[in-house]
């Protein structure tokens, strides 16, 4: 079989490394391309010796000339704290990278697969989140340059759809963890288990009653390798991502209990327009691409655990 040349925009950051360590499992060329803002040389570091593997240091604001037969567009900085670090990039980065990419598919008549987000549902009304529903995001708020941002680009991959006839397949992540998560990203399983393993305090914001859905990180590469090789002419957009509901009192209390840490849980003040409920009915995925979560919460949180002991 001919190997397919593979383009991974993002692809040194925490989702986008495990995406290409899997394809070179699978037998593709790939070409990893990154700005390395929030992605890491360390994540890839271990693919660099393979003769077919290409890493590019390349902002996707620019244009990008590449062959290839397929693209996973993951492009964007993922957690609050970076992307709203410098958030008129951060929407730049979202719709001119999909521009740029789109335009990419449409010249090397490429697939193309839009990494989007859980985050285009907003603060739901709706609980769980069917991708039939259109959502709940405030346009002025400190999180729209993400969430207005990824709702855009998936216009865009539509829109070329239908003006161009371009390949696209969408997916909408929900919250992922693992390995090669960065420790000072704010996300929350990263946040409670660098706390716990440094002794330091557990910042729950709210009351913890608010409730988070937990992907491992080989559980969404495979659901997006399955989304990508889908049939032709599905296009999504498909939810990715574990339906188990977890309030973050439990998330916390689990990482003390798994971690033998003497931390103590405090509380601080809900950060502005941060969803109260996050959980995604995975129906479409199940039947279209056979896929739904085989990792446990606490057998993920074993191996990330793991991996933090390794780098703290």
């Amino acid at each position: 079989m001919k190997r397919k040349r593979v383009l991974v925009t993002g692809g040194a950051g925490f989702i986008g490394s495990h995406l290409c360590e899997k394809l070179l499992e699978k037998g593709n060329d790939v070409v990893c391309m990154d700005n390395l803002f929030t992605g890491q040389k360390d994540n890839i570091r271990h693919l660099m010796d393979n003769p077919y593997f290409e890493f590019i240091r390349h902002d996707i604001l620019e244009d990008v000339y590449v062959e290839c037969d397929q693209i996973y567009n993951l492009a964007c900085p993922a957690s609050p704290i970076h992307y709203q670090y410098d958030p008129i990039k951060t929407g730049k980065t979202s719709v001119i990278g999909a521009l740029h990419t789109l335009g990419l598919a449409k010249r090397c008549h490429a697939r193309i697969l839009q990494a989007s987000t859980s985050e285009v549902y907003g603060d739901p009304e709706i609980h769980p989140q069917p991708e039939s529903y259109r959502g709940c995001v405030n346009p002025n708020g400190i999180r729209s340059c993400y969430d207005e941002g990824k709702r855009m680009a998936e216009t865009l991959f539509f829109d070329y759809k239908r003006q161009h006839g371009v390949d696209i397949k969408v997916i909408r992540i929900f919250n992922t963890y693992g390995p090669r998560m960065r420790s000072d990203d704010g996300r929350v399983v990263s946040n409670f288990i660098v706390q716990a393993l440094r002794g330091q305090d557990i910042t729950i914001y709210g009351d913890g009653k608010q409730t988070r859905s937990f992907c491992y990180v080989d559980d969404l590469v495979e659901g997006m390798m399955r989304m990508m090789n889908s049939r032709d002419g599905f296009t999504g957009p498909v939810n990715l991502g574990n339906p188990g509901e977890f309030t973050m009192l439990e998330l916390a209390e689990m990482v003390i209990r798994m971690t033998g840490s003497k931390s103590k849980i405090i509380y601080m003040p809900l950060p502005q327009d941060d969803p109260t409920q996050r959980k995604p009915v995975i129906d479409l995925a199940k039947k279209e691409l056979d896929w739904e979560p085989t990792v446990a919460l606490e057998d993920g949180l074993v191996k990330t655990i793991e991996y933090f002991k390794s780098v703290i």
